[in-house]
């Protein structure tokens, strides 16, 4: 391949002839047609020219000699030539620029994953009803990617969004909150819960529930006002025998459990709030007296407010269903219950009404209140595929299943005739409400009861420079809202390119999708319209790139990587968080 300087010398030497005068032309084709065996024809010349000649020859060559002393000293001097330029993917490097200036021209997506290392935070948009995407701004809605002045510079823990407030934990495992629905005076956010080394959080209908890394469960009120009016409990204190009043109130969640059993994982609903602990036991509990889960998502059969047991009405139920299957996963949707086990089984239990359960719905009963297995493998039967869903994701009225079918032989077929044996296909696979498109399916649909194929997100591939193979490309995080949604993929990254790596090394993240409702421009594309498959959107606007690669870039996530932040060396990435109507990227240890 040639550079662009080379093909313009090609371009230069390949003119020469055709710049000829046509005379010596004419004359080098005469030079040629007489050569050969036979001489010309001798021309007798009279000898008193020849002087005249010889005199006119001399007086000719001194003239054009004295021309061309005169004039050189009126001809400029030569100009420095142009940088050299190469052309390398359709971007232009320069010798000019330094190699980081190089890697920028050549890859937006280099310059995007710059942009994260040096300035960590948290960009927001969707509905800001509730002051929760731009604290600072009254405008209702946030059409576009935008970041958060509180959160610039900062790392979190974790971070989850509703329409009227916001919860995150802080680096240090502090719980900030903030929105109209936490204080309707400030809707700065502001710490609450310190001192208990949160390590996640989810949120209800109008309480937070956090998990501490010891594995100890909080629940308290979203209100600011409920917080320093509520009942605090006492505290041990440092001094032995001692106890202090909490500075706001909150609930302590305690499943029974075992020696060296601890929670280490939660999930909620509106209503309800899964845990799973360390032996792979899932917990469920009502978190609210005045809406008390009634659709079977706590997965006890016959509980409701009336036949409750006696104690607190949050009190932690093990879901008995479960017992002994060692529970790897688990996943809550506003009124419905996700859990795999480690062998990839995926039970369900909850409301129904959309088919969010995978199951047929019933006009009978609109819900199950017993855990059930959800047949995947029913998916693939006659296909030649052993299926085993890895990992399962649940939000608003609707499910997400991720999984891997491996090629197998059929009944009727011979491993000599199958070419594909043994190669694994990852695939998406959901179910519920679709009406908003927010199955990714590519339809509308408003009650799904059997899992559909996310086609944008299943079967796909990319060849592996390493292992020289072409190798399945898996979603490795779905983030599911109250009507959106989106998926990170686990592509192909690099974030190992340096100043002493080519010109042409550049760093590139995880690329990541959204779909589903767009009513408050939570998908972040500018426009209001639903989008029912999966799509990329544009970069944030901080992330200045030239309108032509902005035309054809997309945002990536930064996956996790060891850099320097303010003097220290800190393990970080990006991750995409969905609620109600309202979408968040941010910084995560």
């Amino acid at each position: 391949m040639f550079s662009r300087g080379s093909k313009q010398l090609l371009l230069e030497r390949g003119s020469i002839a055709r710049s000829l005068p046509r005379s010596a032309r004419t004359h080098y084709q005469r030079y040629s047609s007489n050569a050969g065996p036979s001489q010309p024809k001798r021309t007798i010349v009279p000898r008193w020219i020849l002087p005249y000649a010889a005199v006119g020859g001399v007086t000719a060559v001194g003239s054009f000699v004295y021309l061309y002393l005169k004039d050189i000293k009126s001809v400029p001097a030569p100009k420095e030539p142009p940088p050299v330029e190469v052309v390398v993917e359709e971007k232009i490097l320069s010798r000019d620029r330094s190699k980081e200036e190089n890697k920028e021209a050549l890859s937006p997506q280099h310059l995007q994953v710059k942009k994260s290392w040096e300035n960590p935070g948290v960009y927001a948009w969707g509905s800001n009803l509730g002051g929760v995407a731009n604290p600072d701004s009254k405008e209702t809605t946030v059409k576009t990617p935008q970041r958060i002045p509180y959160f610039d510079g900062m790392l979190l823990r974790d971070l989850k969004l509703d329409r009227n407030f916001g919860a995150a934990i802080s680096e240090h495992g502090d719980l900030i909150q903030w929105g109209k629905g936490y204080s309707r005076t400030s809707h700065v956010p502001s710490k609450t819960l310190v001192g208990k080394n949160l390590v996640s959080i989810c949120i209800l209908r109008d309480r937070v529930v956090a998990l501490s890394s010891g594995g100890d469960v909080y629940s308290l009120p979203v209100s600011k006002t409920d917080q320093e009016s509520g009942t605090k409990p006492y505290e041990t204190s440092w001094i032995p025998f001692w106890k202090n009043r909490a500075s706001l109130s909150y609930r302590r969640l305690r499943p029974q459990l075992g020696l060296g059993e601890k929670v280490t994982a939660i999930s909620g609903g509106l209503e309800h709030v899964l845990l799973l602990t360390s032996s792979g036991r899932v917990y469920s509990a009502a978190c609210g007296a005045e809406h008390y889960p009634s659709r079977g998502q706590l997965g006890i059969p016959g509980l409701k407010w009336s036949t409750r047991p006696a104690g607190p009405y949050d009190i932690c139920h093990e879901v008995s269903a479960l017992h002994g299957l060692r529970v790897t996963d688990i996943a809550a949707g506003d009124y419905h219950s996700l859990a795999r086990d480690k062998q990839g089984r995926v039970f369900v239990f909850g409301d129904n009404s959309s088919g969010q359960l995978g199951l047929p719905t019933d006009p009978s009963s609109s819900f199950l209140d017993t855990p059930t297995i959800i047949p995947l493998q029913k998916l693939y039967s006659g296909k030649g595929y052993d299926a085993k869903t890895t990992s399962i994701a649940a939000g608003g009225a609707n499910s997400f299943f991720m999984v891997d079918a491996k090629r197998i032989l059929g009944k009727e077929e011979t491993a000599t005739a199958v070419r594909d044996l043994g190669r694994v296909t990852k695939e998406v696979w959901s179910c519920g409400n679709g009406l908003y498109g927010n199955l990714g399916s590519g339809r509308w649909t408003h009650i799904q009861d059997a899992p559909t194929k996310v086609r944008a997100l299943s079967g796909l591939m990319e060849f592996d420079d390493k292992t020289q193979k072409v190798v399945p490309i898996g979603v490795s995080n779905i983030s599911v809202g109250s009507t959106h949604a989106s998926a990170v993929l686990g592509n192909k990254t690099n974030v190992g390119a340096s100043a002493k790596s080519s010109q042409t090394d550049t760093n590139y993240g995880s690329d990541v999708l959204f779909w589903g409702g767009n009513e408050f421009f939570q998908l972040g594309t500018g426009k209001r319209n639903n989008v029912p498959a999966p799509q990329y959107i544009s970069p944030p606007s901080d992330v200045e790139i030239s309108e032509p690669q902005r035309q054809e870039h997309r945002w990536e996530v930064t996956p996790r990587r060891t850099v320097k932040l303010g003097g220290r060396k800190v393990s970080f990435e990006q991750r995409v968080e969905c609620g109600r109507f309202v979408t968040a990227v941010y910084s995560a240890v």
